[in-house]
């Protein structure tokens, strides 16, 4: 599972400074506990004597440590049985000051043992990724949970064997099954068909259900991807451009890039080249991505090549919409 740095970065950030306040607010509640129930402070104090001292004080004297250890533990349990009814006593939790882990998988440090991120630290991941795409994308609203089939007629169009509803129907599980079962997905996804079916309510659908599992993903504009690599290719000054190197890596190694609105750019020697080398990086590289387009895959081929044309016929699964235009439905209604 790849992560974008500057994302994580940014999870980091939020995740370091949640745990501070955790900490610092710990801090707060034991000065109020201490002031109000002082014997609660001294019997803290009397419980932090390490087990190391008692060891050390055994083979000082040339004992056996065993009779000395079940004494201090004897003694531990009473004192922790009156500290807790003193707490509780006080209107608190038994449990209120001590200085537990939220997340006992990695005590706290977001790291496991082999280094790789656990899975309080991904959530934040997640949840950050998921702010970003929010600026493109309408996630608030978007989810699989809340689309609606009611736009699609359920009569037969002769022209494709089949009524919009049942073929919307189709992509819809075809979708929802991409993004929930993302890692096991061998092919990618190339929604084909007129503007204002759902293709990009569905790939922002796609969008959410694979960033909440922690995948990193990339949801752009064809025409902004492209205008990024040649950025980086050419070295242009370009003030809404940030390190343009930085995000033709993110696009070419992110879990899922999803390129919306392929085909309305201006298409020139470059713009076929950048497109021909996302394609293949990325399937060598067996990473999904989901491209959406007005065009069909003879007009992409066209447009862009035999080569890509090959590639996308035999490694994408395409969907074609069909149906009236919804906003031009909703407008009428």
């Amino acid at each position: 599972m790849a992560q974008d740095p500057k994302i994580m970065a940014a999870a980091w950030r939020r995740f370091s400074a949640d745990r501070e306040t955790r900490r610092a607010a710990l801090e707060r509640l034991t000065d109020e506990v201490y002031r109000r129930l002082p014997r609660v402070e001294s019997i803290d104090r009397e419980l932090r004597r390490t087990l190391g001292e008692i060891m050390v004080a055994a083979f000082e004297a040339d004992e056996d440590p065993g009779p000395a250890l079940r004494e201090m533990e004897k003694q531990n349990l009473a004192l922790q049985r009156e500290r807790a009814e003193l707490l509780v006593g006080g209107g608190y939790a038994y449990d209120c000051i001590d200085d537990a882990p939220v997340c006992r998988l990695c005590q706290d440090s977001g790291y496991l043992r082999d280094g790789t991120a656990c899975r309080c630290l991904m959530s934040y991941y997640a949840r950050e990724q998921n702010r970003r795409l929010s600026r493109l994308l309408d996630l608030g609203g978007q989810s699989f949970d809340t689309f609606s089939f009611d736009w699609y007629d359920g009569e037969v169009w002769s022209e494709f064997g089949a009524s919009p509803l049942s073929n919307m129907e189709l992509i819809y599980d075809i979708c929802r099954d991409f993004a929930r079962q993302f890692q096991e997905q061998a092919q990618s996804l190339l929604l084909t068909g007129p503007p204002g079916l759902g293709k990009t309510f569905l790939s922002a659908c796609v969008a959410r259900e694979v960033s909440e599992q922690g995948f990193s993903v990339v949801y752009d504009t064809a025409a902004h991807i492209f205008q990024q690599f040649e950025s980086g290719k050419f070295g242009r000054e370009n003030p809404y451009e940030d390190a343009p190197e930085e995000d033709i890596e993110r696009c070419l190694r992110c879990d899922l890039l999803i390129m919306d609105d392929l085909g309305t750019e201006m298409v020139t020697p470059f713009v076929r080249s950048a497109f021909y080398r996302i394609v293949n990086e990325r399937l060598l590289g067996r990473k999904k991505t989901v491209l959406s387009t007005n065009l069909t895959v003879p007009e992409l081929g066209r447009q862009y090549g035999a080569a890509v044309q090959s590639r996308l016929e035999g490694e994408y699964q395409v969907l074609q919409f069909f149906g009236r235009d919804i906003r031009l439905l909703k407008r009428d209604q």
